[in-house]
């Protein structure tokens, strides 16, 4: 089986996901031209230069719609011969895209890939799509379902994390992400975003709040309480589910949750002859890949059987792994994955996650790689390990070993 190594990594800044955030005008499919162009231009690829072009989002509809993939390369300057596909796996599609163009050139199947995937949340809103899973009451029953926040309160219920643990993990997510961008150990991956006449449109991520603390955050109402506790009730279909669960403890609020943001990040992914054909240096081997599914209802849990796997598959033991990136969906998330592989803070989330800058579903897998690449070269680390959650009980990982 052929090698499938990382050539480069980029990643548009993330913009908050509303109107008035900086990227609001810009659509799914420009963006993600922004990025292609970037990984063209940088790598000195020409013509039919890759395989294929796999681009994942979440929202599949309106301007997100219609093999987003093949759009954004036609409104490139990647070649036109170059062919897209889309593909969703929720929030882990970026990686998704990423693992499954390592495993294609793994198999003998093309030497080259772009992979990555783009979200504009504050164009096409999360949800808009009519999930089946939520909206049909005969799979809804079936599967207990509840709304994310639900699940995230679930995990903090069932492993015992209070309030303040979840607001401090968010005050050092915030620390860490301003403390990296003062450091400027995003410069590698970071495009800058300009308009059609070359005037700046975005160059930083644009969520963050530095001066986040406990007191602020400690002001804020919880979330999800009253989605749990009042009709239509959720807080009973959990119970139902987990009848030991005497009450859910709802411990989420917008500062320690992911943040909703536009964004777009891609991966430049091949073999050894990809990279001596256009004079490229690997940085990173794909070393191991994985998906799992996981239980519907807590949903978010999917970090965990996901690394497991990941690990056994490999041949790994957590104590190989120098580093962690764990999307911050929700604090609790998180805090589960550090409390079941009894895994220190200082390994995960070094430089900050998405509670700080934000979560754009369809990239932040793609993003969450990049960054643990960078950060493995930046401290002269080996072996790191990203993973997600992923909506109605998924989980998804990656192994990677820098070159």
């Amino acid at each position: 089986m052929t090698d499938a190594y990382i050539y480069d990594a980029v990643r548009s800044p993330r913009g908050k996901g509303r109107k008035d955030g900086a990227l609001h005008e810009v659509t799914s499919a420009r963006l993600s031209a922004h990025v292609l162009n970037a990984l063209r231009e940088r790598n000195g690829l020409d013509g039919h230069a890759v395989e294929d072009v796999i681009w994942g989002n979440a929202t599949q509809v309106m301007e997100q719609g219609g093999c987003l993939a093949r759009t954004a390369v036609l409104a490139s300057d990647l070649d036109e011969r170059i062919p897209g596909l889309s593909i969703n796996r929720f929030c882990a599609s970026g990686m998704e895209a990423v693992n499954l163009a390592a495993n294609q050139v793994r198999a003998g199947a093309g030497d080259g890939y772009i992979a990555g995937g783009v979200e504009m949340m504050g164009r096409v809103a999360m949800g808009s799509d009519g999930a089946a899973i939520a909206v049909d009451p005969s799979i809804a029953m079936k599967t207990y379902f509840v709304p994310q926040g639900i699940s995230a309160d679930i995990i903090a219920t069932e492993y015992g994390f209070s309030r303040d643990d979840a607001d401090a993990l968010a005050v050092e997510s915030q620390r860490r992400a301003a403390e990296a961008w003062g450091d400027r150990r995003f410069d590698r991956s970071i495009i800058e975003i300009r308009d059609q006449n070359g005037l700046s449109i975005l160059d930083h991520d644009e969520h963050m709040r530095p001066g986040t603390d406990m007191q602020s955050l400690g002001a804020l109402k919880p979330s999800f309480k009253e989605m749990g506790e009042v009709m239509p009730g959720f807080d009973a279909v959990a119970k139902l589910k987990y009848p030991h669960l005497e009450a859910i403890n709802h411990i989420h609020h917008a500062g320690n949750s992911s943040g909703i943001v536009d964004g777009a990040a891609g991966v430049l992914v091949g073999s050894k002859a990809f990279g001596e054909k256009w004079g490229l240096t690997p940085r990173a081997r794909v070393r191991q890949t994985t998906k799992i599914g996981t239980d519907p209802t807590i949903m978010l849990t999917g970090p965990v059987p996901a690394t497991e796997k990941a690990l056994k598959d490999s041949g790994m033991a957590i104590s190989d792994i120098d580093l962690f990136e764990v999307n911050e969906a929700f604090s609790a998330v998180v805090l589960r994955f550090m409390q079941a592989f009894d895994v220190d803070h200082s390994r995960v989330n070094v430089n900050g996650g998405a509670i700080a800058m934000g979560h754009p579903l369809g990239a932040s897998g793609a993003i969450i790689i990049g960054t643990l690449l960078d950060e493995l070269e930046r401290t002269g680390k080996g072996v790191g390990l990203a993973t997600l959650c992923v909506a109605s009980g998924m989980g998804a990982a990656t192994i990677i070993e820098r070159v």
